[in-house]
């Protein structure tokens, strides 16, 4: 923010005040009251005149910048030709419609700003005009409005200074009459994401900060600009909770990159415009949640796609925002990888909407530098690592607990797993679940989410959390899916909460300890899961459950797209021209079995190709007690060959319980 001197109002003072005034029910501002918000003048979202100059050096001065330039020039006029969008809605949503209007006029934009070819402000011009003459934005599904606003904001702030009169006051209009004016009820039915803690609170009101500010000082538009604003300062404080404690998005990585990313456009368009973010960056659990993203990304660059996520991890331009706020070009470790090639960096242009911010956000040459203690030859931002722990435990709705053998080594050991509870958005009943990689290979994987029209244009009642919901009749979405316990073929408790007991990391001690008793409620009376990495890198899982109901059925399973061969206690999964073994050590008895999961039904449920359910099925005992003990990892040939820091054979691990471990 800039200094004033004491006599002035600061600029957050004076945006403060007419944010009151509004609230208050006065008059509307006047242009002279407008104008001393200092709101600073076009372009000011996200990158203001200077920013873009400094662009334009930087990408003469910088290689790797200006072969991820030239990927976005050459999308830009690979797609001037596209034909102007229609407000076609695919079953309750247009928000194909919003995304492509806002990667197309951001897209254009860019390339109209760093090139001042007019041929990419006119094509950006067409299509923000025909966008105005929808008939709404569908405000039904708000998501619809929230990104279509953010696409024409940042196009009428971007170009501004090539619109005529008549085409800005068309298109602020628009702003104002098909997005700000439907969000501005808190009561409305289609506004439930006012008061919500997910991501529609920041796609919403992020979409719609960025639509305030780029038209406030439009006549006509001031009113309804402070009202959004005002909403917007109290509202986003629900969107920004569950980032609290350690910034574990509750929704999944795949879902933080969607949320998240609108906050960083409202924190950084909110800073560009007024010079005051709000402090917003400062809320718990934030800042830290990029890192927490990182750990949720397995030395393959395949995502830990808990809840509703994709394994297969897109390009993500907000990173580059953190890595810059917080000076550690570390964080864009997998975000490197992924412009590696010409064909990675048209991959990643075309597929996401917000790609040229990364661009903008790039990291300077002077922060080009190794970050951690955990490499001493790396020089160059392309291969810094994050300052981050190898092993790592973050708290929240959805707690997840991370381990791995090295940052750059894309063949070492992964192993990720979760607690919390299904009852939270985009929630799964996987509590108490893992992934494994190992020699560039995921051995135990996640399906992930179902896409939701295949499910909603079938009648199924998917946004239903009740237990009896038909949610849960979903293969993906419930613990038959999972890498998790199932008791006598029982859901899972929606409302249950598993949380962590214990997280080590040390030399031979690397574990964690699940409680998973609340989500077996009436069906066991205390269940814990124990992972533990040993010193030969591999994993021993131990189960505990008592107060077990005699005979009834305990299914342990992993699903994996690896081909398995049975030998009784053990099991030779094979991928990719490696192996696995898995074993059960506990008990004796049990031996393992194969399940196709590959069309599960109902039939509405989506195919999984290539996916087994490796599971063992153990009766209860007359006692209720039951323990049950599972190895993997390379060439299993003797229950006593990994041993333990000082020396400890597995046997006597094996007869350690949990708390002992």
């Amino acid at each position: 923010m800039d200094h004033l001197p004491p006599h002035q109002p600061s600029r957050r003072n004076w945006l403060t005040t007419c944010l009151g005034i509004a609230a208050a029910g006065t008059p509307a501002l006047t242009r002279s009251q407008q104008q001393a918000l200092s709101l600073r003048p076009h372009p000011r979202l996200i990158a203001r005149a200077d920013d873009w100059r400094n662009l334009r050096e930087r990408v003469a001065a910088q290689p790797d910048l200006a072969l991820y330039h030239q990927a976005l020039l050459q999308r830009a006029r690979q797609t001037l030709a596209e034909p102007l969008l229609q407000p076609v809605k695919v079953g309750r949503r247009m928000l194909a419609v919003s995304r492509a209007l806002l990667q197309r006029v951001l897209l254009w934009s860019y390339a109209f700003r760093t090139s001042d070819d007019p041929v990419f402000a006119q094509r950006a011009l067409q299509e923000m005009l025909a966008a105005a003459d929808f008939p709404d934005w569908n405000p039904s599904h708000f998501l619809d409005v929230g990104e279509a606003t953010a696409g024409m904001a940042l196009g009428f702030d971007a170009l501004y200074d090539q619109l005529t009169d008549a085409q800005r006051q068309r298109i602020a209009e628009a702003i104002r009459d098909l997005g700000l004016r439907p969000g501005l009820d808190p009561s409305a039915r289609h506004n439930f994401w006012h008061r919500a803690e997910h991501n529609w609170n920041q796609v919403c009101f992020g979409g719609l900060t960025l639509g305030a500010l780029a038209v406030m000082d439009e006549p006509g538009c001031e009113a309804d600009a402070l009202a959004l604003l005002r909403l917007a300062r109290a509202g986003i404080a629900q969107g920004l909770k569950p980032y609290a404690p350690d910034g574990v998005y509750p929704e999944g990585p795949s879902y933080w990159a969607f949320g998240t990313s609108y906050q960083v456009l409202m924190i950084a368009a909110l800073k560009s415009a007024t010079g005051d973010s709000w402090a917003l960056e400062q809320a718990p659990g934030f800042l830290p949640s990029a890192g927490a993203c990182l750990q949720a990304t397995g030395p393959s660059g395949r995502s830990y796609n808990f809840a509703d996520g994709v394994e297969t991890a897109s390009f993500e331009p907000a990173t580059f925002w953190f890595a810059r706020e917080l000076a550690d070009p570390g964080l864009l470790l997998f975000e490197r990888t992924r412009l590696t090639s010409a064909t990675d960096r048209a991959a990643a242009v075309r597929r996401n909407r917000f790609a040229p911010l990364a661009a903008l956000w790039w990291p300077q040459p002077a922060t080009v530098a190794a970050t951690s203690s955990n490499t001493s030859s790396n020089t160059s931002s392309d291969k810094a690592v994050p300052r981050l722990p190898l092993d790592w435990s973050g708290d929240g709705a959805s707690p997840i607990a991370i381990f791995r053998n090295a940052w750059a080594d894309p063949r070492s050991l992964y192993l990720a797993s979760k607690g919390g509870s299904a009852a939270v958005n985009h929630g799964h009943m996987d509590a108490g679940s893992f992934v494994l990689e190992r020699d560039g290979v995921r051995w135990v994987v996640d399906l992930g989410l179902q896409e939701y029209e295949s499910l909603e244009s079938k009648g199924v009642d998917l946004w239903s959390k009740r237990q009896d919901s038909q949610r849960w009749t979903v293969f993906r979405l419930n613990n038959r899916s999972h890498s998790t316990l199932t008791v006598d073929d029982r859901l899972h408790r929606v409302e249950g909460r598993a949380h962590r007991v214990r997280f080590r990391s040390e030399a031979g001690q690397r574990l964690v300890v699940w409680d998973l008793s609340a989500v077996f409620a009436g069906q066991a009376r205390s269940v814990r899961r124990g992972l533990r990495v040993l010193p030969d890198g591999s994993v021993l899982l131990r189960d505990e459950l008592l107060g077990l109901s005699p005979g009834v059925n305990v299914r342990w399973q992993l699903p994996t797209r690896a081909q398995v061969v049975l030998q009784g206690q053990r099991a030779d999964l094979r991928q990719e021209g490696q192996s696995l073994g898995a074993q059960v050590l506990e008990p004796a008895s049990a031996t393992w079995a194969a399940l196709s999961a590959e069309q599960p039904e109902p039939a509405y449920n989506a195919a999984n190709p290539g996916v087994r359910l490796l599971v063992v099925d153990v009766p209860a005992p007359a006692q209720g007690s039951l323990t049950i003990v599972v190895r993997l990892g390379a060439q299993l040939d003797g229950r006593a060959e990994a041993t333990s820091a000082n020396g400890q054979a597995l046997p006597s691990l094996l007869g350690l319980g949990l708390d002992d471990w």
